[in-house]
């Protein structure tokens, strides 16, 4: 493992400058998926400044800045893979060829709206009953047990495109370390979320598996990006309830 598996991890991932002449090979590129939690705990760290920074702000305004902060992080990239895959359930019809054609096209229909906009609902509304200090933890845990779930589909999920962006990320995953980032990552952040976060990540990973494997025979880089998106809401929910 090298600096450069971190600043690939960080370039994919986030919109956050990183240095000139980062240096590439297919094995940083897979050790690149082994750190994706660490790049979770820096979006979360960068969150949890942003939430205390507007401590003083009332909750909507505050929740609503977050949101706006999160998406410019992390430049929408997961959201995108969120629409595709709302797309490609609803206009498949059960058909995983179909279903995959439809990911493709770069157009958005109704329902990819509707479900970015339901997703940046719940965020929203999770991020005012958290207003002011108790935000500050799953802020900071939400986005690194999110991005643990990669490795660790990875690991357990086909990929399905030969030449998709997560193709190589797959063909050159270590399994070990992969294996390790995706059990040490959320047994670290437990002290500060308590189980009934990591539990509900633990269920939507299963049950978002158990889909893609159902319509789709594994995974693409879409519905890796809409398990993201869909663990972070279930982590701030989860928070926000208990």
């Amino acid at each position: 493992m090298s600096f450069s598996a971190f600043w690939l991890a960080v370039q994919f991932l986030t919109r956050l400058p990183v240095p000139r002449g980062v240096a590439f090979s297919t094995r940083a590129l897979g050790w690149s998926v082994v750190l994706y939690p660490v790049v979770g705990l820096l979006i979360g760290a960068m969150l949890m400044l942003l939430a205390m920074l507007l401590q003083h702000a009332g909750p909507a305004l505050a929740a609503a800045l977050l949101l706006l902060g999160w998406v410019s992080i992390t430049g929408g990239l997961h959201i995108d893979g969120l629409a595709d895959s709302a797309d490609a359930w609803a206009g498949g019809h059960g058909d995983a060829q179909r279903s995959l054609e439809i990911m493709k096209d770069p157009r958005s229909g109704p329902i990819a709206v509707a479900a970015v906009v339901l997703l940046l609902l719940v965020k929203f509304g999770a991020l005012v009953e958290l207003s002011g200090q108790s935000a500050w933890l799953p802020l900071l845990g939400a986005p690194m047990a999110a991005r643990a779930l990669i490795p660790a589909l990875l690991l357990t999920t086909p990929y399905l495109r030969s030449a998709g962006l997560g193709s190589p990320l797959a063909e050159n995953l270590p399994r070990r370390p992969a294996l390790l980032a995706s059990i040490l990552a959320p047994l670290a952040i437990l002290p500060a979320l308590g189980p009934w976060p990591l539990l509900a990540v633990a269920v939507i990973a299963g049950s978002l598996r158990a889909l893609m494997m159902r319509r789709l025979g594994g995974c693409t880089g879409d519905t890796l990006g809409a398990s993201i998106e869909i663990a972070e809401a279930a982590v701030l929910v989860a928070s926000a309830l208990a």
